[in-house]
């Protein structure tokens, strides 16, 4: 909460030596993600120019808001006032509203506006990546309004495959606006949506699911069941998974029957969460719910699974962007702390910590731009469209997993005054564990890499790119070699060592893949820091200083 002019000087001391906190801050300057995402353009080919540097100059724009210190209040706004579910309205008629702090609408409305969920697909020429760079900076704002973006982001390939669908829905979820308006979305200027999928009693076994579709005729149904977690229960429609005759079939369940009436999708409570308090998370039952096929009958998971695939990636950017976060806030503060005479950011430790982060969440944002890459060149470039396949759920297994580690060590940094709210770093901690859990939580991501090497397209283009890097990086050549042998006894572990061997490969040559390769498979330590004393640290430090001031 910003202050004007606070008085520093109180009845029994005098208050110094107190960092300021982080002011605005022009996020896409920072060399770490501009320069990730320049070389994600620079992998396309043929490659237009002129549409590129526009996709720059919005990114350049919309960095310097999100990176701002409103921007940052509305999210501390929308966290420390969650949003209220209102099942029935005064007369005791069912309505199914959650009431959010205007400043969750602000934030909504400052990531919408900008494309974060539809610009991928209006400009598609390094959309993917550009798409992925404003979902890194919107989480830098608040995390928790990414979820509905995201999703909305998702759902636009699963519409384009079915005629209807593209027809009625594309428009609306690829249009940059917000309309918060409770109403049917053909009276709305814009649409979010969202998906249900998991149950009480399958979590991730959505085969055990339980909710049936009876069928209205047609491709139209009726669903009854209840569904565990449902996210952003205010979306105007969702994807969700149902039982009929010819198996496990995917719905599109809007908000409002077609006569204009409210659907029966009731929502029984919102889920009292560790972190994310500004995105209403939900369990919701259908009571004979109106939804319309989407896909093919019985062939619901893959049909789900291409907006999972995308919602993966956000899982991976959003993950970044909060670990490149935390470590700007730390560095913010270590570089005005003084301790024992010396500003923390000389002192021999602290420096070697403050290495550490900062190469990390490089590695992260270089890693989660090959996959954005990868993305953008799918349409017209089969290896990468195989590539992308077992490079997602590798990058999204292992990003995810190193975020909460980072955020800690992140907050140490502050000390004391890093625990308390006022700082936000509680706010990042409390988030961190979730992308690991969201959309397959590490077990299932690590099964799920194994399962599309399955595939001798996936399994072809992996071993081409593998041999690529072992060929060109002689010190990634036990890995590579390692990893072109194995037959996935351990996933866990293959996840691990393809994710180090791509994070190497995505960073550039010099000083900071040397880093990575010294602090990360030569000289590996198990605590932040211990052997930072090794590498360049100069080049890591003076980057943060470049964003700090950018």
């Amino acid at each position: 909460m910003p202050a004007f002019h606070p008085r520093a000087s109180l009845a029994t001391h005098e208050v110094c030596n107190q960092p300021e906190p982080l002011g605005d801050v022009s996020l896409f300057g920072d060399p770490a993600l501009s320069e990730a995402v320049q070389r994600a353009f620079d992998r396309l080919d043929g490659h237009d120019s002129a549409a590129l540097r526009a996709q720059s100059a919005h990114l350049d724009a919309f960095g310097r808001r999100a990176g701002s210190v409103q921007a940052r209040e509305w999210g501390r706004l929308a966290n420390e006032n969650p949003p209220v579910l209102h099942a029935f309205n005064a007369q005791g008629m069912r309505i199914d509203e959650v009431e959010f702090h205007p400043a969750y609408h602000d934030l909504m409305r400052l990531g919408l506006e900008a494309g974060v969920s539809s610009r991928a697909w209006t400009h598609r020429h390094g959309g993917h990546t550009t798409h992925g760079a404003l979902m890194a900076m919107m989480a830098f704002a608040d995390g928790g309004v990414c979820c509905p973006m995201s999703m909305t982001y998702a759902v636009t390939p699963v519409l384009k495959g079915e005629p209807w669908a593209d027809a009625e829905w594309t428009p609306r979820v690829t249009t940059p606006a917000y309309d918060p308006r409770v109403l049917p979305a053909a009276q709305k200027t814009a649409a979010t949506m969202g998906m249900a999928m998991t149950e009480k009693q399958g979590g991730s076994d959505l085969r055990a699911n339980t909710t049936r579709a009876a069928s209205l005729g047609g491709d139209e149904v009726e669903l009854t069941g209840h569904k565990w977690f449902c996210s952003a229960p205010m979306c105007d429609a969702f994807l969700t998974l149902a039982y009929e005759d010819e198996g496990l079939s995917c719905f599109l369940v809007p908000r409002w029957r077609p006569d204009g009436s409210r659907n029966a999708m009731e929502i029984q409570r919102l889920k009292n969460k560790l972190g994310d308090h500004s995105n209403a998370s939900s369990e919701i039952e259908y009571r004979g719910a109106w939804a319309r096929r989407i896909g093919e009958p019985g062939r619901g998971i893959p049909t789900i699974i291409i907006m999972a695939h995308h919602t993966r990636y956000d899982c991976i950017t959003g993950s970044a962007g909060a670990m490149r976060k935390a470590v700007l806030m730390a560095a913010n503060f270590v570089r005005q702390r003084t301790a024992f005479q010396r500003k923390l950011i000389d002192q021999p430790l602290m420096r070697n910590v403050l290495t550490d982060l900062a190469l990390e969440s490089e590695a992260a944002l270089a890693l989660a731009f090959r996959v954005g890459a990868s993305f953008d060149a799918a349409a017209e470039n089969g290896h990468e469209a195989a590539l992308s396949r077992v490079l997602t759920p590798i990058a999204k297994y292992w990003l995810c997993k190193r975020q909460p580690g980072l955020v800690t060590e992140a907050l140490e940094c502050f000390g004391g005054v890093g625990y308390v709210e006022e700082t936000g770093m509680a706010r990042l901690y409390r988030a961190a564990p979730l992308n690991a859990i969201w959309e397959g939580s590490g077990n299932v991501i690590a099964l799920d890499i194994q399962r599309a090497l399955g595939k001798d397209a996936v399994l072809q283009a992996f071993r081409e790119e593998v041999g690529r890097i072992g060929g060109a990086i002689s010190a990634l050549q036990p890995l590579t070699d390692w990893l072109l042998a194995a037959r996935g006894e351990n996933p866990r572990l293959f996840a691990e060592r393809a994710a180090l061997v791509f994070s190497a490969d995505a960073l550039p040559e010099g000083p900071l893949r040397d880093a990575f390769i010294t602090l990360r498979l030569q000289a590996p330590a198990h605590i932040w820091g211990a052997n930072a004393d090794k590498v360049s640290q100069d080049v890591l430090t003076g980057r943060l200083t470049a964003a700090l001031e950018a």
